[in-house]
């Protein structure tokens, strides 16, 4: 019981991030995309990637990139973010997240990515 409400907090944090969210298997299909990712990948298919290979969404050196960083991760518990890019257009950070099971163990990874322009939002606006 007490994992299912868990889960259902992990699953609101994700899904209320403004910032897009893909996490994927070891086998890098894509197991899970926020709303933020399915709108922002929409012309690509949107929802409709999840159960794809993240890997057709990209080149053949990229491919190689990706399972790179897989390597690392499986290489050592303490290697669980990697930085990737920078997109100026967007004025972001592009990073790979590690996710491990509660021993450790490497199950799968996400990308984040972490927008750099100053928050135009005002400060408590409740109103």
């Amino acid at each position: 019981m007490q994992t299912d409400i868990n889960a259902a907090y992990f699953k609101s944090i994700i899904d209320q991030d403004r910032c897009s969210v893909v996490i994927c298997n070891l086998k890098h299909e894509i197991i899970y995309m926020n709303p933020t990712a399915v709108k922002s990948y929409e012309k690509w298919g949107g929802e409709s990637l999840v159960g794809r290979s993240l890997l057709n969404c990209h080149n053949e050196e990229s491919q190689k990139r990706i399972q790179q960083v897989i390597d690392w991760f499986s290489a050592d518990e303490s290697h669980n973010l990697i930085y990737t890019s920078h997109n100026v257009k967007q004025n972001k950070d592009v990073y790979m997240v590690a996710l491990r099971d509660a021993e450790g163990k490497l199950i799968g990874y996400y990308e984040k990515h972490e927008f750099r322009n100053a928050e135009t939002m005002k400060k408590y606006d409740l109103w």
